[in-house]
This record gives C-alpha cells, structure tokens and sequence, in this order.
C-alpha cells in the first residue's frame, strides 16, 4: 500500500515529487577521500588519483604516504644521494625512492618497492673485488643492456675463483635476502641478432660454487650450487640476514667461490648482488 502512495503522489500535482539525488564523487569532502587512501597500496592510490580532480589534490596528502616510506627514506636521500628532504612532498618522495638511483660512483643502486616500500640494493660487479680482475687473460668487462648497470664480468678461465664484497648501509628492521645474478655463456651480436656464445663454458660440472654471506651480529649463511643456467639468468640464494636496530648502519660481508684448483672453469657472466626484504625474494629464480 505504501508503494502505491507514492506512486499516486508522485503524478499529482497536489502530492510532492521525489526526485532521487544522484550522487557525484566531485561531491565527496576531500579529507574523507584521502582518509579511505590512506588504507589503500601505492599503485592502488594512483590509479584512483586519475579520476578526478578532488582524488588527485586528496592523493597529495602527506599523511597518506609517510607511513609508506622506509624508516632510513632521510638517510638515503641526504646521505647517499645529497637530496634535501625539508619542503618536499611524501608522495614526491615516495615518487623519487621508487626509481633506482646511483651511488658510490655508479656501482650500486637503491630503490624501493612500489608496493610495499621495502628498501632493495643492487651492487654492480665493478663494485666487488674480483681475483684476476686486472689480468685480460682471465676476466673482462664486456658492455651489455642486460644488466642495470650496462656491464657485467665475464670470467674466459681461471683456476682459482673468488669474489668478495662487502657493504655497510642502513637498513630498515626485517629480515633481507641477499642474491648473486649470474648466467653461464656471453651474449654477443652478429649482424644486429643477439647470440649466446657458449664456447668458454667449462668446469662447473665437477665442483659446486660456493656463497656466504656474514654480519657482525652473528648471521651466517652458506649454500652450495652447481651452475647449469646456461644462456639465461638466474638469482642465487647466498642467505638471509636480520636487522634489528635500523638507526645503525648494518655490515655485510659476502662472497662467490670456487677455490678447488684440480680443475679450470669459465664462461660464466657476474652481474650483480642484489638485496631485498625476504618478503620479495619469492619472485626470484634461486638453486
């Protein structure tokens, strides 16, 4: 009976014309729009700052991206990369963290995630200290637009294999995965086609390389593989560390070996050591 009613009221004249409000997002207060994207991932809150003007003002809000920044976020920008903090938006922040950026002389590169803000590292080969890096007849620096850094180390032969490297920088707490990328066979190319020359590939058969990792807080790790990845890249798991205290700078400690010299090896390409949290690591090939 009530649904009839309002159906004869609506067509007198007599009776009041309810005219359903059509509701408009232009007309949601811009602080109730930044207070829901402050629940929401980065990526999330940038698509939905492309609706409209009002999402795109509420998207700028401070308090909507400092609790997605890394703890150390000053220590990277002042310290490493001689950027000024004060004046500047989080979101602009957030913006300038999530590209990779360079330092101690283009060896090494950090970033954060674009969805979780989690800190990554990446340190180049020439940022490690190689045995027989000098000698030509061992090892050379080849150019390729594989790597990050636009070069790699690519071992002919050697007997005694050794890489080091060691870093100390501030970490926010968790726990981090430290990787070795490494591929066996040089890309090179022949009349403008890339090709995977095989021919120094040898010894890797007979004895697995070795990686440790070490701090001085006590974590250790250490693991054992045989490289077979021929022709494609692959991340090796060399372990995990802890950070409890993120207003002290961690040292690491970590290395690639394969010290047994009954046997010459070669044809292997070292890129990079890359570090993130453990959280990320599951999205990386490791033996």
């Amino acid at each position: 009976m009530g649904a009839n009613a309002s159906s004869i009221d609506s067509k007198s004249g007599d009776g009041l014309n309810f005219v359903p409000l059509k509701s408009k997002l232009d007309d949601i207060p811009e602080a109730c729009i930044a207070l829901v994207l402050s629940y929401l991932d980065p990526p999330q809150i940038c698509k939905l700052a492309r609706i409209n003007r009002a999402f795109r003002a509420a998207s700028s809000a401070d308090f909507i991206w400092e609790p997605k920044l890394p703890s150390n976020y000053k220590f990277i920008l002042q310290e490493l990369l001689g950027l000024k903090v004060a004046g500047v938006g989080k979101r602009d922040i957030f913006a300038k963290l999530s590209r990779p950026s360079s330092f101690d002389g283009g060896t090494k590169e950090v970033w954060i995630d674009k969805n979780n803000g989690g800190v990554c590292l990446a340190i180049s080969s020439k940022g490690m200290a190689i045995t027989g890096i000098d000698d030509r007849r061992y090892w050379n620096h080849i150019p390729t637009d594989e790597s990050r850094f636009q070069t790699v180390a690519y071992l002919q032969q050697i007997w005694w294999l050794e890489v080091d490297g060691d870093l100390e920088f501030q970490f926010p707490a968790g726990i981090y995965s430290l990787f070795f990328r490494l591929k066996l066979g040089k890309v090179t190319k022949r009349h403008n086609r890339r090709v995977c020359n095989y021919e120094h590939i040898h010894g890797w058969d007979l004895k697995p390389v070795q990686f440790q990792l070490a701090t001085p807080d006590g974590d250790r790790a250490r693991s054992r593989c045989y490289l077979n990845n021929v022709g494609s890249w692959v991340h090796h798991h060399a372990g995990d560390f802890v950070v409890k205290d993120a207003t002290v700078p961690t040292k690491i400690k970590y290395s690639l070996t394969q010290i047994d010299c009954t046997h010459t090896k070669g044809g292997l390409c070292v890129d990079s050591v890359l570090i993130c949290p453990s959280s990320l690591a599951k999205q990386l090939r490791s033996c």
